[in-house]
């Protein structure tokens, strides 16, 4: 996808107001080309005067970058800087990759091979002869949409699948049914993440699979999402004479008999999956609405309470949310990952326990 000629104006603009606001730095526009009138949709540059030192930047610009974009881009400009060689001034040539949107792996990758960037969100990052300049700014709200529409509904259902068979090669048919989404969900989720190169691919059409190449990253970046949005609601019971082991077995018998689905997270879980605090006092559990749930926790003898709870309850919106549930010691846990999740966006030392949950069970 192609920027339009205005979009392009914006952000040249914008790049120049980002450049001039740099310390002991001169920038204009030198020269863009024309397009029937229109300006130039691809290649500008830039003159600058860092603390008097002349510098010319070469402006690329696209619509958004990603790893992919970036490899290609790369060796592109290798290329015209070979051709610039022994040219006047060449020396004091700087290229610069301009985008809308740049994913962090597209930054991390232009980083580690020292090409500028700029972005909509501000981001800056320009590393001249004698100087390096560095902006990292949040990024633009657009982008973080996109970003954050990945780690939530169905489409975090099949970064869940992806996670737990790590070490398969799965197709769209495939994952669709391990998390019951539609084909079409699935294969938005794949390209996406295949974009921002945390999927490594094989073969091609319908019989295309992919596998994660990167699933430590893939998972902080969820859990960084999830840290950012609303916490989940919960309601708080109390059951009388129960501590916590005791109580998650009578969840399990009152659950069982009327049939309802349940996963118990949290400390609880990551506590039976990797044992590491001394006590855990309280059970949070995903419990699907409806009456049965009600009449459950009825016949379990829980009360609400605004304090003081041992039962924590947090609705399961769909049959997705209890995805890769695991039976350990006779009572129904989240997986690994979901319980890793709730954890880091939880209070007090649950942190800690995330991440001996991490070392200890999920391994990356």
């Amino acid at each position: 996808m192609v920027n339009t000629p205005e979009v392009e104006r914006a952000l040249i603009a914008e790049l120049l107001e980002a450049l001039r606001a740099l310390p002991d730095v001169t920038a204009d526009l030198a020269c863009q080309g024309d397009a029937g009138g229109q300006a130039a949709v691809n290649d500008v540059s830039v003159s600058m005067l860092v603390a008097g030192r002349p510098l010319a930047l070469l402006v690329r610009i696209r619509k958004a970058l990603y790893p992919r974009d970036v490899r290609q881009a790369l060796w592109q400009i290798r290329d015209a800087a070979s051709r610039r060689i022994g040219d006047a001034g060449a020396e004091n040539a700087v290229s610069l990759l301009v985008a809308e949107s740049i994913s962090p792996g597209a930054k991390e990758l232009l980083q580690a091979e020292r090409v500028g960037y700029f972005d909509a969100g501000g981001s800056l990052y320009l590393p001249a002869p004698g100087a390096l300049f560095f902006v990292d700014k949040p990024p633009s709200k657009s982008t973080s949409r996109a970003i954050r529409s990945l780690f939530s509904g169905r489409r975090a259902h099949v970064l869940h699948g992806l996670l737990m068979r790590r070490e398969d090669w799965l197709g769209v048919t495939d994952l669709a049914e391990d998390v019951s989404a539609s084909p079409s969900t699935v294969s938005m989720v794949l390209t996406e993440l295949e974009r921002l190169d945390w999927l490594g691919s094989r073969g091609q059409g319908p019989g295309k699979q992919r596998r994660v190449r990167q699933p430590a990253a893939l998972l902080d970046a969820w859990a960084t999402s999830l840290k950012q949005q609303p916490a989940e609601a919960m309601r708080r019971f109390f059951v009388p004479s129960m501590k916590t082991d005791a109580l998650a077995a009578g969840l399990e018998g009152v659950c069982s008999s009327r049939g309802i689905d349940y996963a118990v997270t949290h400390e609880a879980a990551a506590q039976r999956y990797a044992p590491f605090l001394s006590n855990v006092s309280q059970v949070r559990i995903r419990l699907p609405v409806g009456s049965a749930t009600e009449a459950a926790l009825g016949e379990l003898g829980a009360r609400p309470v605004s304090e003081g709870a041992n039962l924590v309850v947090i609705d399961a919106k769909s049959p997705g949310d209890l995805l890769f549930r695991q039976r350990v010691d006779g009572v129904w846990l989240a997986s690994p990952i979901q319980t890793y999740l709730d954890l880091v966006c939880a209070e007090g030392r649950a942190k800690e326990l995330a991440e001996h949950l991490r070392k200890e069970r999920i391994g990356f």
